[in-house]
Parts: structure tokens; C-alpha cells; sequence
């Protein structure tokens, strides 16, 4: 048996574990081992070996736009317009180890090109369509791109960005730039094809930047495509599932739950257009579709709830949230419509699933669950104790999990930093409980000390959201005088809802009647909140506005001094 056969029997076999337990967890996370590998080539051993040939007449990508039109490629066609594109890609330069700037929206192309650079051995810088020509800019020098494909309204963004790359548009292609609409005159890619190690990069992220300017991940054509059998256990996927998944491309999860995970379970990927967020665009399309899986982050699922979800009959048989902590009232609110629990899961760019609340277990109200297969993970307090009750969660290194970065490209310091003593630190405070369930507490620059008690955001918004008033909202210090710092929480209202005194008192009584007195919020602030391209709440932008404010309030921010009724030391 050659190389790849080997490799495609021992990932089967521990993707077959995994779904054979998919509701054992105790089994699963003690059996489970990754797969030794050589020369596996995920897109062409496993999707085109496997996925074409077993499933070949199974919907492998089903994209419905919001007008209701709609797109649906079996497995076996997705196989031969991929190499297609290879084939094209190839005759244009593309190499192994090249690297593409990929710059798409959720449409076919987008699989395609994916599908095609994997078999060619190239590397993928998926990219966000929100960018500027700043952030492009960027990109391309520390990325090394040598090939972009770009939607063809974004064409103009490349415009005064200096290198020498080839260009390729897809849909109407400028002047000096390749039509992409050619692919498709190509006959399928036959190779040769240079083996590709599981340590040769295939993905290069930029993260999101919540605290910091842009960190550049490495993946690799393991630690990507194989460490998301995490990924799918966690989702709970089965063969032949329609998942959902409402993510942008360019960012990590949008490969977690809209390629890997459903292609490693050999499930359909469903995907639901529309040009402004709609609750009933999503959720038709899911029902009329018989979506079983649906993930999305947060910020939609508070959306969602807006909403009146018992004028869905959701077909859904699980529901996860993942990119920033789920707060319990939203876990509540989709139960009772749906009698569905919505389960958490943790993550990050660096890495594949590593936590969360696997199918059929306990699901423990504010927890983000158990450590998933293949990660083993320890809590190292402030003094540097591992094992500790709470402190920074890390993933212990000793055992090698393959979902794990390979580093962060041309920054050894800032990888030695993150992967020390044996561990990889995560930069997330936890706690972790005796039976090994894990909840988050906040990012290590995000907790922040008030009269000297030290004061986590998360627990603090989590009431927040219980409040029928609050769609969204971010807590972070205010300087005081006296307490050095306070509690401040900006907050996004729910329509019918106006940001007066009132609604103010009324959010500031519910928070005080649930907080202890050194944890109540002092002050809010109405208005939006600004985020990163992907979505999450950007707190040190809040953090610097409060620091250069100098005590100045806005028109839209009231304090608990404002109100007699809320007195001193009383939860009245």
C-alpha cells in the first residue's frame, strides 16, 4: 500500500472513532489518537479519493442566495471543476508552495480554488472582502503572495499595491487581469503532483485583532484539514448531515465549519446568503433546506433571539455557538422556542476545536465544556502552578496535538512566547471544575481590577443579556478617583428601546439586584459597538476611549450617581 493509501486508512479510522462514539465522550476523548501521517493530501487522497467516489452523487455544497436562487455541486462535480481549476491555476504559474491571496465571498469559486491550491500543493491566505487597500497591502508584502483571486468588484482595492503577482478575477476581469470564468475550459488536472508532507504550510491567517495589530498563523496540510477532526466531533456531524454554519471567509472559522469539519464527516455544507443579516432569510432557507446542524457566533444568536423563533419549526438536531463566550439566557431563549440546547465550543485561530460541549452530555450553564479528542489541556494561575483551579488555559505539548499552529510565520520571538515550557498559552483566563468542565473568564488583557477586586467582563455582560433592553454588550474600566477603575458597560438596545434616563435606571436595578456590590456596573454608555471585520467586540478600542476621555461624558452615557433611587451599598 503507497503512502496515501496508508495515510487515508489511519485518518478514516480516527474519524470513524470519533463517530462511532459521537455521544460517548469518556471513550472518545480516551481512545482517540491522531493519525500518523506521510504524504496525506487531504483534497486529493480524502475529498477526491473518498468523498468522489463513496458520496460522489451526494450535495457536497449548497449555496441559496436571498433572492432564492440557488447553487448545489454533488461531491463528484465539486471533484472535477476543483481539478479543472487546478489545471488552469497550474497553466498560469501556480506552484507548490506558492502563495494565494484568496479574497471571495461565499461562493463557489471560493470551494473551488480552495479544492484546486490544496491538490497543487500551493498555500492559502484566505482573506476578507471587507478589506481595505491598507490591509491588502499588508497582506501581500508579509504574506509573500505571488497569485490573488478576487471577486471582481474588489479589483479596484489592488489598485497602487506593488509586487509582482498574477491577477485573477472572478466574474467581469478588468484590464490586466485573468478571467477566472477560463477554468472552466479546462480539462480536469491529472498531475503530476509533488507529495505534500504534513508539515508543509497550506494556511496562512491573519488574526483578527482584537487587542493587537494582525498576528500571521501558519497551518499546516495536517494541523488544518486532519486536527478539525476535533472540529467534527464537537459539531457532532454526522455522514450525510446539512450543516449551516454562518460565517465570513478570510477567517478561521469559516474553514473550521464550512470546509473541514462537514467534508471530514461527510456532510453537505450549507450556505445562506444575503446581503444584511435576516432571522427569517436564515432560517427559511434552513428549514426549507432540512439544515441538521447549525453553528454561528454569538452576535447572530442574540440577533436570532430577537426574533420569534416558535415561527420556525427548526429541523436542527444541534445548535453551537463559537467565536466569542455564549451567554446563558441565549442558551435558555433557543430552548424554549426549539427544545433545542445550544452548545458552546472554544477555539481559536491557532488551533482546532479544543473545548466544548460535546452531544448528549451534561451541559453545565456558563461552561464552554470539556477538553475535545485529541487535546490535553491544564489551567496555570498567576504564580505559574499548573493544574491550577483558575488561571491561563494552555494545551500541554507532550503529546503533540496535531490541531495546533505550526507557529506564527517570520516571528520565532512571538512564537517561542506563546509555545514555552511545554505548553501552549492561549492568553484566555478559565476555571475549570473537578469533573474537568471549563469556563471561560476572559482574555488575560481583558480582566481588569476595581476597588482592587479583579472584575471579569464576561460575567459582568452575561447579566447584562439577561435584560430584554440589551442585544449586545462590552464591559471594560472606567477611571475613577476613588476606586482607580469602574465597571462601564457600553450597550447596543433592542429595537423599541431608547436610550434615555429610564432605560438606563431600569438596566442598572436588574445588574445591581444580580451582581455582588463590587462587581455592580456604574456607568453605561448607549451605541454601537465597534468590532473586527470577523465580528468580535473590539475592548481595547473601548478601553483607549476611556482612558484619553479625561472624565468627559457623552449625551448617551449615564452613572448610578445620576439616579437617588439606586443607593449606596443597597441591591434595591
Amino acid at each position: 500500500m503507497s503512502n496515501a493509501g496508508t495515510d487515508v486508512a489511519a485518518f478514516r479510522a480516527a474519524r470513524d472513532l470519533l463517530l462511532t462514539h459521537r455521544e460517548d465522550y469518556e471513550t472518545a476523548y480516551r481512545e482517540f489518537r491522531w493519525p500518523v501521517l506521510h504524504e496525506f493530501n487531504w483534497a486529493r487522497d480524502w475529498f477526491d479519493g473518498v468523498l468522489a467516489v463513496e458520496h460522489a452523487t451526494q450535495t457536497a455544497l449548497w449555496i441559496v442566495e436571498e433572492g432564492g436562487t440557488e447553487t448545489r455541486l454533488t461531491f463528484a462535480e465539486l471533484s472535477t471543476r476543483s481539478s479543472r481549476v487546478a489545471g488552469w491555476l497550474r497553466s498560469h504559474g501556480v506552484r507548490r508552495g506558492d502563495h494565494i491571496l484568496l479574497m471571495l465571498g461565499n461562493q463557489v469559486e471560493l470551494w473551488e480554488v480552495a479544492l484546486a491550491a490544496m491538490k497543487l500543493g500551493a498555500v492559502l491566505i484566505p482573506s476578507s472582502t471587507l478589506l481595505a487597500t491598507d490591509d491588502i497591502t499588508d497582506r501581500v508584502q508579509r504574506g509573500r503572495v505571488v497569485h490573488v483571486v478576487a471577486r471582481d468588484v474588489d479589483t479596484p482595492k489592488f489598485d497602487g499595491v506593488a509586487g509582482d503577482w498574477t491577477r485573477i478575477a472572478v466574474g467581469a476581469a478588468p484590464a490586466g487581469w485573468l478571467d477566472f470564468a477560463d477554468a472552466y475550459t479546462r480539462p480536469a488536472d491529472s498531475g503530476p503532483y509533488e507529495p505534500t508532507a504534513p508539515t508543509d504550510p497550506l494556511l496562512l491567517y491573519f488574526t483578527s485583532g482584537t487587542t493587537a495589530s494582525p498576528k500571521l498563523v501558519e497551518h499546516t496540510y495536517a494541523s488544518y484539514t486532519v486536527g478539525h477532526l476535533s472540529t467534527m466531533y464537537w459539531l457532532g456531524l454526522r455522514p450525510g448531515d446539512v450543516h449551516i454554519n454562518v460565517s465570513s471567509p478570510g477567517w478561521g472559522k469559516h474553514a473550521w465549519s464550512s470546509l473541514f469539519a462537514p467534508w471530514n464527516a461527510g456532510a453537505t455544507v450549507l450556505v445562506v446568503n444575503y446581503a444584511r443579516f435576516s432571522a427569517a432569510t436564515l432560517l427559511d432557507a434552513a428549514v426549507r433546506c432540512g439544515a441538521t446542524t447549525m453553528c454561528a457566533p454569538p452576535t447572530v444568536w442574540r440577533m436570532l433571539i430577537q426574533a420569534d423563533l416558535t415561527r420556525w419549526q427548526a429541523p436542527f438536531r444541534e445548535c453551537m455557538a463559537a467565536g466569542e463566550p455564549l451567554n446563558p439566557e441565549i442558551i435558555e431563549r433557543v430552548r424554549v422556542a426549539w427544545g433545542v440546547t445550544v452548545r458552546d465550543g472554544y477555539g481559536q485561530t491557532e488551533t482546532t476545536a479544543t473545548v466544548g460541549n460535546t452531544p448528549g452530555q451534561e451541559l453545565r450553564p456558563g461552561s464552554m465544556g470539556r477538553p475535545l479528542p485529541g487535546y490535553k489541556l491544564t489551567v496555570v494561575d498567576s504564580d505559574g502552578v499548573v493544574g491550577a483551579d483558575e488561571g491561563e488555559l494552555c494545551l500541554e505539548l507532550a503529546e503533540s496535538p496535531l490541531g495546533l499552529m505550526a507557529g506564527y510565520r517570520d516571528d520565532a520571538e512571538r512564537t517561542a512566547w506563546a509555545v514555552r515550557d511545554g505548553l501552549y498559552h492561549t492568553c484566555d483566563l478559565v476555571s475549570q471544575d473537578a469533573d474537568g468542565y471549563i469556563t471561560y473568564v476572559a482574555r488575560t488583557d481583558d480582566v481588569f481590577k476595581a476597588s482592587d477586586y479583579r472584575i471579569s467582563p464576561f460575567e459582568l455582560e452575561s447579566v447584562l443579556l439577561e435584560h430584554e433592553a440589551v442585544v449586545e454588550a462590552a464591559v471594560v474600566p472606567s477611571p475613577d478617583p476613588l476606586r482607580l477603575f469602574v465597571p462601564k458597560a457600553y450597550v447596543v438596545l433592542a429595537a423599541g428601546w431608547s436610550a434615555t434616563a429610564e432605560t438606563a435606571l431600569a438596566i442598572l436595578r436588574y445588574a445591581r439586584q444580580r451582581l455582588a456590590p463590587y462587581k455592580r456596573i456604574r456607568r453605561i454608555e448607549f451605541g454601537s459597538l465597534p468590532k473586527t471585520i470577523s465580528g468580535k467586540i473590539r475592548r481595547v478600542e473601548l478601553r483607549g476611549s476611556e482612558d484619553n476621555r479625561a472624565g468627559a461624558r457623552t449625551e448617551l452615557e449615564f452613572w448610578e450617581d445620576d439616579f437617588p433611587d439606586l443607593k449606596v451599598g443597597s441591591r434595591s
